[in-house]
């Protein structure tokens, strides 16, 4: 079995565990703070084995430093992008949409680049932002422009800051250790989200945590733990034209899950929506050669 081929096995476990969190997500019964609060934790705690053995590194050096110090920054990134989201799959429960909705943002990433950095960017990205904003209106836009609900608007709004994100990432990545990086980030967004649930949610019951126990697990452990160390696990010897579009299936496992767990039943235009945004995601990926 060749390295690349083991790769796209890595990067594929991630899309999975990815794509099914958002099932996961659809079965929370707290706060979208307490929630996100637990969860990250649990990433946090779930990412010290994989610092052990990838990072270990002496601590209190520069880089350590301004690997906390980025990681703050990223983690407030990351609180308002998961608190949009989750606040949106709370309304509908709809894993399926939230999935193909949340995936604009990898289409978003280079639009913004640009926008913000000046950063070139080749034509398929715009032909790819042009069939995923179609995509958009068929899937949200089944009645008019009216039918356009709370839900759409919260994780339209979570992409373009999941966007911001990954350019944030982008920003600091080369400055820090990744992964103790990425542990700073989810512990940040933690602490946040515990804030905001302590000011501005009920605190949950003993009944309302063990209902929502297995998507704290799942989100925590595998969508942190164990979908980020394949995905680095996966990049190191992956092609790098081939990995984001691998990564991007998130989105259809998004759906296979809530087809599968949640009996959910999309439209054909809902369909049509869908093909588009992955479609749109796909093409504004692919490296072209020039000759």
């Amino acid at each position: 079995m060749s390295k690349r081929f083991k790769s796209n096995i890595f990067l594929f476990v991630a899309a999975i565990v990815w794509g099914f969190a958002f099932v996961a997500q659809c079965d929370v019964s707290i706060g979208s703070g307490y929630f996100l609060a637990a969860r990250s934790v649990l990433g946090t705690i779930a990412l010290i084995p994989v610092i052990l053995i990838f990072e270990r590194e002496s601590l209190f050096t520069k880089k350590f430093l301004s690997t906390l110090k980025y990681g703050m920054i990223t983690g407030v990134v990351l609180f308002i992008a998961s608190y949009l989201q989750q606040e949106g799959i709370n309304i509908d429960k709809v894993a399926g949409k939230a999935g193909f909705i949340t995936g604009f943002y990898s289409v978003l990433v280079p639009v913004f680049a640009f926008i913000i950095w000046r950063k070139k960017t080749t034509y398929n990205v715009w032909i790819g932002a042009f069939l995923s904003i179609v995509g958009l209106y068929f899937l949200c836009m089944t009645d008019g422009y009216t039918s356009v609900g709370l839900s759409d608007i919260y994780l339209l709004a979570g992409a373009v800051f999941w966007s911001f994100h990954i350019l944030t990432i982008d920003k600091f990545i080369d400055r820090v250790s990744p992964i103790k990086y990425s542990a700073v980030q989810f512990f940040t967004c933690g602490m946040i989200g515990l804030i905001v649930g302590i000011f501005t949610e009920d605190a949950p019951s003993a009944n309302l945590l063990t209902s929502t126990l297995w998507p704290i697990v799942y989100c925590g452990v595998f969508s942190s733990g164990v979908a980020y160390t394949c995905q680095i696990l996966g990049q190191r010897d992956a092609d790098p034209t081939y990995a984001p579009i691998i990564l991007s299936t998130e989105s259809v496992f998004a759906a296979i899950g809530g087809m599968i767990f949640l009996n959910e039943v999309i439209s054909l235009r809902g369909y049509i929506g869908c093909i588009l945004i992955f479609a749109g995601i796909v093409i504004s990926q692919v490296q072209f050669k020039r000759k």
